[in-house]
């Protein structure tokens, strides 16, 4: 089994204005686009045939010279789990120090790329040590599993050290502008001296640390994408079990918290009760929701439960300022946690799962599947729609409808023309009525799926573990476009900007256009599978 095969789900792991201050309406500036998650972009024009280019196996180098459709390609390090998100002219990833591209930082550290938008030229990299816990809360070389979210002049990543994290976009190229200035030892490992920076290092603004400060425990990594609600950021904390995968080392830690966006001080967190119901860990990122002209946070918990939280911390009787549970609802169907009178053991392929993949906010409703660590394999999984608008226990009074008929997931839904698109652990991509919950049709992609379907100028793409990337036409029959092998897993899920539909591998970020050449090219040309 090879490295990439054996890792956690943790890697896992959703109108922004761009730098200056002008809103790029074709940027994707966060894990899912917007704050409701919804994988879809408004983009046309995108390609539907994909060529990867040629692989120089001895040298572990694409070439792409001449391919067509390829406007750039850019190297990443050996393992790739942070989403790529488009803003201000830059495309920010997390990976790992697999190339070593600067020579300054040598063996394991998680690393924050940035590239310029349109040449795909290397700006600058935040390298972040790490924890010495090995897989039990840092797992070796999964590197940056969070997808970044950005405003403005502001960078925001949840790094593998539990950390959240305020950078510059421009990176130390302009200097070291913000009020932190001890960079170059946070980017040194452990009792190790100083690492000085240059140009191409990554500017850090503040930083919080959600170990030291909320004594939380990250099972195997941390990863959360940030969300973005006027000043203040919602957070998942990656809470979770030890290596026994029993034990709780911290029940009383929040599982979602609440900072301030400008200085990154403690603002709230939930006090429902989440860690201490753990199955496993907490992965999910959290959702904007909209019901009765109010804002909702949303979000799915380790427990199994998906959440709504009035987004305003309150202080409670003991003087904490926490989050206002408004409703929850058991995501895990009648009989996946009680059968006969008795509980059903965690992990067993017909028992509950938690959430990790993040719930969508879409026409009112909200959509979320089920799922567990990829390491416990496939097994019952359940897809939910639910209204936000309800209040208390909802599990049946806000039930619209519920999917039984698709395996465990950690896939992110798209939701767009009356049509839900999911996908399973197991590699199956369904096609669902968005109202009822019909199934219209499925298709088996015959490898594990990590990333999330997204929908863009009538198609919909989703790449799979053995790196093929499939494109379906967006609708309620099956229509394949086109299969396309790539040299290395995807695990990320691709994003359309500006244009431009990017990809990224478990080592290459592709950034594909569409041509007349590319659409054109035969299957021997374009890395088309059989």
């Amino acid at each position: 089994m090879t490295a990439w095969r054996g890792m956690t789900m943790a890697a896992v792991a959703a109108g922004v204005l761009a730098l200056g201050g002008t809103a790029l309406a074709g940027d994707w500036p966060m894990w899912g686009r917007t704050p409701a998650r919804n994988m879809t972009s408004p983009e046309t024009g995108l390609p539907t045939r994909l060529n990867p280019g040629r692989l120089d196996a001895s040298a572990d180098e694409v070439d792409v010279k001449g391919v067509p459709g390829v406007k750039w390609l850019a190297k990443l390090g050996s393992q790739s789990f942070g989403n790529p998100v488009v803003a201000g002219g830059r495309v920010y990833v997390g990976t790992n120090n697999g190339g070593e591209r600067d020579p300054k930082y040598q063996g394991d550290f998680s690393m924050v790329m940035a590239f310029d938008e349109k040449s795909g030229r290397y700006l600058w990299q935040l390298a972040t040590p790490k924890l010495g816990a090995g897989k039990v809360s840092d797992w070796e070389y999964l590197g940056i599993c969070s997808s970044p979210a950005v405003e403005r002049d502001r960078v925001f990543v949840v790094t593998n050290r539990a950390q959240v994290v305020a950078l510059d976009p421009q990176g130390m190229r302009n200097g070291n502008a913000g009020p932190f200035k001890d960079e170059a030892q946070y980017s040194a490992p452990e009792g190790k001296p100083p690492i000085p920076t240059g140009k191409g290092d990554g500017d850090l603004l503040w930083t919080y640390d959600m170990r030291q400060e909320l004594d939380v425990f990250p099972h195997n990594i941390t990863s959360s994408s940030v969300l973005i609600l006027g000043d203040r950021l919602y957070v998942t904390t990656s809470n979770g079990v030890d290596w026994s995968h029993k034990n709780l080392p911290s029940p009383m830690a929040p599982a979602l918290v609440v900072l301030d966006k400008k200085t990154g001080a403690l603002l709230g967190e939930e006090s429902v009760g989440i860690s201490a119901r753990t199955m496993h860990s907490n992965w999910s990122s959290p959702t904007l929701a909209k019901a009765g002209g109010k804002d909702i946070v949303v979000f799915g918990a380790g427990d199994g439960f998906v959440y709504g939280f009035d987004p305003v911390p309150k202080e409670d009787a003991e003087g904490l300022s926490v989050l206002t549970e408004l409703w929850r609802f058991d995501a895990n169907p009648k009989g996946y946690r009680m059968r006969d009178g008795e509980p059903v053991p965690y992990a067993r392929r017909d028992g509950p799962s938690e959430l990790i993949a993040t719930p969508v906010f879409h026409d009112g409703l909200v959509y979320a599947a089920i799922g567990q660590d990829p390491e416990h394999g496939t097994g019952a999984g359940a897809l939910s729609c639910l209204d936000p608008s309800k209040r208390g226990d909802i599990t049946q009074t806000g039930k619209v409808w519920q999917f039984e008929g698709i395996g465990r997931s950690i896939s992110t839904v798209a939701v767009a023309d009356g049509l839900v698109y999911a996908a399973d652990l197991a590699g199956k991509v369904y096609c669902l009525d968005a109202k009822t919950g019909e199934l219209y049709w499925q298709h088996d992609t015959r490898s594990h799926i990590w990333g999330s379907p997204m929908v863009a100028d009538g198609k919909v793409y989703i790449g799979n573990e053995s790196g093929v990337m499939t494109v379906f036409e967006a609708g309620k029959k099956l229509n394949v476009l086109s299969v396309s092998q790539f040299h290395s897993p995807i695990y990320a899920t691709p994003v359309a900007a500006n244009g431009v539909l990017y990809v990224s591998t478990h080592s290459h970020l592709y950034a594909f256009v569409k041509t007349r050449e590319s659409e054109a090219a035969p299957a021997d040309k374009r890395g088309e599978t059989p």
